[in-house]
């Protein structure tokens, strides 16, 4: 009976996903006419897509969102397609499509990634369920297929998306492991890598790919009324009928540091992840209001990463140290607190959750202090054809943090423990950890 709850629990994942995808296009739809919706959508394809280019700026509200839906329907279709079974991991990736494809990812441009990784999996001869969340988190570099498709033409664009896709899967799994489980965004730090290959040849060959900044600002009101609708449905979801239990759930899982891999939805049950879901997210919106930030695709994009991530390894306890050390760092450096990049910082940033909830809080402070700065530099070289720049300078500080606090920090703050959570929900049915501990490898 616990198993086939939990099974349930997991098979409602592409489903809901699919609701949230749905939703996210009637919401579009009811902000513009079919034409402008249409219009919107060929300016969006048209585009570059570098960083930051948000598509609420470009196209508007509605176009924007309509295409956050369609692209996160596309990848919960492939995700069903490849018949791989969901989990955290999968409310990451689509968590993540949904919010970049409100800046930098469309219809169009996702796709010669995903087939390039496809490809990949076939000469390997192993099934594409084995690399799927990676082809779709891949498209981190879809800006590169829109770049060269405007300057070069389409057969560059699609050429070179396929390459892309084909090498990125063991780059990602090298990038993965020298990363120590202290970035979330381990893809990408690999992405980042790749471009970093990527935009030096281009300028060798006469592009100029440079970084951009197309920001919407107004549209705080309807978008955080909308957004906060949506987090408190998460947690009154959550609470369901057994809100006591729930919370104590919660508790447990406030307690886990997040450090990579940490599949809350294979170790919790499935109220504690929705309620989780709902807080980061109103932690989020209300982390932007608070600051005289704006609402608009790129911060959108953020958000619904973090909400993502609220499945795989964030919590308010180990994220608000990151969002908070941000903050302090704005106060030192020559950029404006609610400057965008520093915006996204203080959201994307959470990617050094882990730091926090390994080490302690004031580690997480330190940490969102270095990224506060680095990301800020770290792009440079990418001119905007990653759209993970603060994974990739997540990656950076993880790298160079984690062997310095484990040689000097003696005592660590203590995290609930593997064989207690399963302990402690042993009715729920989770796996047990040696099939934990393989999935997760997997």
């Amino acid at each position: 009976m616990a198993k086939t709850i939990v099974r349930r629990y997991h098979q409602a994942i592409l489903p809901g996903s699919a609701v949230f995808g749905l939703a996210l296009v009637l919401f579009g739809m009811t902000r513009a006419a079919p034409m402008e919706i249409f219009a919107g959508l060929r300016a969006i394809i048209r585009s570059e897509d570098v960083l930051i280019t948000d598509y609420i700026a470009v196209a508007g509200v509605g176009p924007a969102f309509v295409n956050a839906g369609l692209v996160t329907l596309i990848s919960v279709i492939i995700l069903k397609l490849v018949d791989g079974p969901p989990n955290g991991a999968t409310i990451v990736t689509v968590g993540l499509m949904a919010g970049f494809s409100l800046f930098g990812k469309n219809i169009a441009n996702i796709w010669p990634i995903i087939i390039g990784t496809g490809l990949y999996a076939l000469l390997r001869k192993e099934t594409f369920a084995h690399h799927v969340n990676v082809a779709l988190r891949a498209t981190a570099l879809a800006p590169v297929v829109s770049f060269l498709s405007a300057e070069v033409g389409p057969a560059a664009g699609i050429i070179t998306g396929l390459v892309i896709g084909f090498f990125i899967p063991p780059v990602a799994e090298h990038a993965h492991r020298i990363q120590n489980g202290m970035n979330l965004y381990s893809l990408g730090f690999a992405c980042g890598l790749m471009g970093m290959m990527l935009v030096p040849a281009f300028k060798a060959f006469g592009m100029e790919p440079s970084s951009t900044l197309v920001w919407s600002e107004g549209n705080n009101l309807l978008l955080g009324v909308a957004l906060e609708v949506l987090c408190l449905f998460f947690i009154v979801m959550g609470l369901g009928r057994k809100p006591l239990e729930t919370l104590r759930a919660y508790g447990s899982l406030l307690r886990t540091s997040g450090r990579a891999p940490s599949d809350y939805v294979r170790t919790f049950p499935a109220g504690a992840v929705l309620l989780n879901i709902g807080v980061n997210g109103l932690i989020a919106t209300c982390w932007i209001l608070l600051t005289r930030g704006d609402l608009n695709g790129a911060t959108i994009g953020a958000i619904f990463t973090i909400m993502g991530f609220s499945a795989y390894g964030k919590h308010p306890l180990n994220i608000l140290p990151v969002m908070a050390g941000v903050l302090l760092g704005s106060l030192t450096n020559h950029v404006e607190f609610n400057a965008p990049a520093l915006q996204l910082a203080a959201l994307f940033g959470t990617t050094l959750a882990p730091i926090a909830g390994t080490f302690g809080w004031p580690f997480g402070i330190l940490a969102g202090l270095i990224h506060s700065s680095v990301v800020l530099q770290a792009g440079l070289p990418l001119e905007g054809m990653n759209l993970y720049n603060n994974g990739f300078s997540g990656g950076l500080i993880a790298i160079v943090l984690y062997p310095i606090l484990t040689t000097l920090v003696r005592r660590r703050r203590p995290v609930l423990e593997e064989e207690d959570l399963f302990a402690m929900f042993e009715q729920a049915g989770p796996q047990d950890p040696e099939e934990l501990r393989q999935n997760e490898k997997e």
